[in-house]
């Protein structure tokens, strides 16, 4: 889905658009939370949200379905397309579409089409910052409905997720583990720094 020429503009011309990431359980949503409590806009992360409401029409492992990954896709895309209509200066997204390439890498699934397109997409359109905020596990995970996944697992997923995203031409800066505040006052120090 193209966004409008004269948004496409206010989006090159103005917006920053930051992806953080990292592997599940990192502390990467209580970052993003404070960041939307300073005032920031903030971009939910879709997984989460199509793994929720599938379990509620039933279905207890929606990610075994090849589908999911590009219902995860389609959300994204579909939040990407109206956050551009908010009038933000800095935007934080709560992962992105190569997250969803990484997340289609560790299940085993090919890229799809619509996957694909959507990777060359923002690629090409220049969607977001090309340094990614990429949140350091804490050590230890705490399991929810969504998030069924041992440390172990973590751990190998947070070496996917990097190496994705660096296959993708971004480069990571790194949020190790620290109180939240420290975590969230690195980022504001680092968007500052990133013309």
């Amino acid at each position: 889905m193209a966004l409008p020429a004269a948004l496409q503009s206010h989006v090159t011309i103005h917006m920053k658009r930051f992806i953080i990431t990292g592997a599940p359980g990192a502390g990467k949503t209580a970052i993003l939370r404070q960041l939307e409590l300073d005032g920031f806009g903030v971009v939910e992360e879709a997984a989460t949200d199509v793994i929720a409401a599938a379990q509620a029409r039933g279905i207890a492992e929606p990610w075994t379905d090849r589908r999911f990954v590009d219902d995860v896709a389609r959300l994204q895309q579909q939040r990407l397309s109206r956050a551009s209509h908010q009038p933000d200066d800095v935007q934080f997204h709560d992962r992105s579409v190569v997250c969803t390439a990484a997340l289609a890498t560790y299940l085993g699934y090919p890229f799809s089409e619509f996957l694909a397109g959507e990777l060359k997409r923002i690629r090409k359109e220049a969607i977001f910052q090309d340094r990614v905020f990429f949140v350091r596990n804490l050590g230890f995970i705490v399991p929810t409905a969504a998030r069924r996944i041992s440390l172990e697992e973590t751990i190998r997923f947070e070496s996917i997720h990097q190496e994705t995203y660096r296959s993708f031409g971004f480069e990571l800066i790194s949020i190790e583990p620290g109180n939240l505040l420290e975590r969230v006052s690195f980022v504001k120090s680092a968007c500052r720094q990133i013309a």
